[in-house]
């Protein structure tokens, strides 16, 4: 797999901002004073308070595992902060049947004295570059504002469900399950949220690796943590011992009445009677009003598990973005679950997806795919966003076809679908 932080800056991107008398440059763990800017300023982005001296110390190992990028102002010193951050790194994405190389981007901040100036677009065609000369076929990112990124060839290819559940009205109807759940305290809940995440990421398409600073949080071990003593945990264990899931939640008292909302911090299971057993401890819990719970997929079962469907609210929202950059490497590394044979024609302004390109699957669901002269027929025209969006086997080709977001028959959309179309609906249970 590649090392992120063995890719040059872009030269480009470089060349654009040093017309307005900007650098772009790496960042450099190893100074205190740099990796504290860069920290900082990152808090600034999003908004968050300023990180105290021990929440930077503890973050410094995570930033070392990553390439970062900042923008400064020219000729200033070293440990000013910086006026835009990036940051990525290379992961495996689960696709159906396999993994494929993903660039992950992250920590994308401009200082709000330095909007409208080309900055924004500086780092995340600077990224892509990179990306696509490192050879990594598909980028992705998780976004905090929706409407940014669809310019740079991004799709909400990973939609995800938000849902509340009213326990007071719910009841439960599903399946009693052999083997147990059980209480765990912060150290083995941090644990259980790598391991069971690090199995479950491979059962579903969009899932990628998670990373230790992510499952401290989690947990409640991070430094600074606002909630921490109020994070718990539990595990479920099946007939035989083995750990299948985990759930951290924390519990909130609703003013003068002594009961209590739950919120599902992060919910994980490798079997269907590990997911069955955690809904139903967070839905039969004393003293709870309501369950909540995100970044769950959008065919989990809750609504089946429970005696009153109508007390589920379910809201589904964009979550995993994704870009290809490679249309051969990327259309070939998954497999399909229905034959296909046709012509894509892909615009993209940006020139890493462009072209025509004849996708064949076999029987057996795997893909060949060969470039072919831009004059050929096109069964299916489309931009870099919609290829994107259909990736993940998460958005439909006929719904794209009735926005106007490909061009092609009803019978060929449905053909996309029915090959393109995951077993299980694709998920990304985590930020980044």
């Amino acid at each position: 797999m590649t090392d992120a932080r063995s890719v040059p800056v872009d030269s480009a991107s470089a060349e654009r901002l040093a017309a307005q008398g900007l650098t772009y440059r790496f960042i450099d763990t190893a100074s205190d004073a740099d990796t504290e800017a860069f920290l900082r300023a990152d808090a600034r982005g999003f908004l968050d308070s300023d990180p105290t001296a021990e929440q930077v110390g503890a973050d410094r190992s995570l930033l070392a595992e990553r390439r970062n990028i900042g923008v400064f102002e020219a000729d200033v010193p070293v440990g000013a902060w910086p006026i835009a951050t990036v940051n990525s790194w290379v992961t495996p994405l689960t696709v159906p049947d396999g993994e494929i190389d993903m660039w992950a981007i992250s920590s994308v901040t401009v200082s709000g004295t330095h909007r409208r100036r080309g900055v924004a677009r500086a780092l995340l065609e600077g990224e892509l570059r990179a990306a696509a000369a490192a050879g990594v076929p598909i980028a992705g990112l998780t976004a905090s504002e929706a409407t940014i990124y669809g310019r740079y060839g991004f799709a909400p290819a990973i939609p995800v469900a938000r849902i509340r559940i009213d326990t007071r009205r719910a009841g439960w109807v599903g399946p009693d399950v052999a083997g147990r759940v059980e209480y765990v305290d912060r150290e083995t809940l941090q644990e259980n949220l790598g391991t069971v995440h690090e199995v479950a990421r491979t059962q579903r398409t969009g899932q990628i690796a998670g990373w230790q600073g992510r499952w401290r949080r989690m947990a409640g071990l991070s430094v600074g943590h606002p909630n921490a003593t109020a994070i718990r945990g539990v595990r479920y264990r099946d007939a035989e011992g083995a750990v299948r899931g985990v759930m951290a939640y924390r519990l909130t008292e609703i003013p003068g009445s002594f009961r209590f909302d739950l919120e599902v911090q992060h919910l994980s299971a490798v079997t269907a009677d590990a997911l069955i057993a955690l809904w139903r401890f967070a839905v039969q819990h004393d003293l709870v009003n309501s369950v909540s719970a995100s970044l769950r997929p959008i065919d989990d079962p809750i609504v089946w598990l429970v005696a009153d469907q109508r007390a589920v609210e379910v809201t589904v929202h964009d979550h995993g973005w994704l870009r290809v950059l490679d249309v051969p490497k990327a259309l070939g590394a998954r497999s399909y679950r229905a034959p296909l044979d046709l012509v894509l024609r892909v615009e993209d302004p940006l020139g890493f997806a462009a072209g025509s390109w004849r996708l064949s699957v076999d029987a057996d669901g795997r893909a060949a795919v060969a470039p072919v002269a831009d004059d050929a027929t096109a069964d299916v025209s489309l931009d870099a966003v919609a290829l994107a969006a259909l990736y993940a086997g998460g958005v439909d080709a006929v719904q794209l076809r009735a926005a106007g977001r490909l061009t092609a028959s009803a019978r060929t959309a449905a053909a996309l679908d029915d090959a393109f179309r995951t077993a299980e609906a694709p998920l990304l249970a985590i930020w980044y």
